[in-house]
């Protein structure tokens, strides 16, 4: 029986060079801490335990205070850069340090939460898509669209084909170093690196994943991000 290929070394790329002031505290969300680790060592450590993921870039702000206390600073896997002022601008500048990879990953430095099996999911699609892709969750809340300027439901959504866009997001080095340089170029809005290929007139893969590989955003997601990871810890020690 032939075997499948083993996939070739990945690259990720983890921007962490936001404040995160939704969350109310005293440093950047990024270094708030579940346990022992801080949010950004939880969610560079879900990546490195692929074993196709080799080294992580970590784009931070240029007067980070935080990052060189870290153990994860001396670690030979990890590469440090210094971000922008916007996502896609810290995501581009850790594209550019790295020299000739075909396909890169792109996680959020406050989700803590991915499943191994998404991951490998994910890294899937390399072997018949040119384009890439992100991890997703369909849309299963009724979805309301507000009227500009009120707290006022101006009409409900259709739901059919909404999906939450999650991260790791995975695409080629040099499609997604073009359409992020076009797109910031031209001022589109960029929220993901998803929307740059969008606007580029790509349709990247959407790849069905956990609800529970959330974002920290808010205070009250911290607890919540505890007890998944927990969650999946116990079930990779089963």
């Amino acid at each position: 029986m032939n075997q499948r290929p083993i996939l070739a070394d990945v690259i990720a790329v983890v921007p962490a060079a936001g404040v995160g002031s939704r969350m109310q505290a005293a440093c950047p969300k990024q270094y708030l801490t579940i346990g022992q680790f801080t949010l950004l060592e939880h969610s560079v450590a879900r990546l490195l335990a692929h074993p196709a993921v080799k080294q992580v870039i970590v784009p931070v702000s240029n007067d980070d205070g935080w990052f060189d206390s870290l153990p994860l600073a001396q670690d030979s896997r990890i590469v440090r850069v210094t971000g922008g002022d916007t996502r896609a601008e810290s995501v581009l500048a850790g594209l550019n340090a790295i020299q000739h990879h075909e396909w890169v990953l792109v996680h959020d430095a406050a989700r803590p939460c991915l499943h191994p099996d998404d991951l490998a999911r994910l890294l899937a699609i390399r072997e018949y898509s040119k384009v890439g892709g992100i991890l997703a969750a369909p849309v299963r809340d009724t979805m309301k669209r507000g009227e500009p300027g009120k707290n006022a439901i101006a009409h409900t959504v259709d739901r059919e084909d909404l999906w939450h866009a999650l991260t790791p997001q995975f695409f080629p080095q040099q499609l997604l170093t073009a359409c992020l340089t076009r797109a910031l170029h031209e001022g589109a809005t960029i929220t993901d690196e998803a929307s740059a290929l969008e606007y580029c007139g790509y349709h990247p893969e959407l790849v069905s994943g956990r609800s529970d590989n959330i974002k920290v955003t808010r205070p009250e997601d911290l607890a919540l991000a505890a007890f998944y990871l927990t969650q999946i810890q116990l079930q990779e020690s089963a």
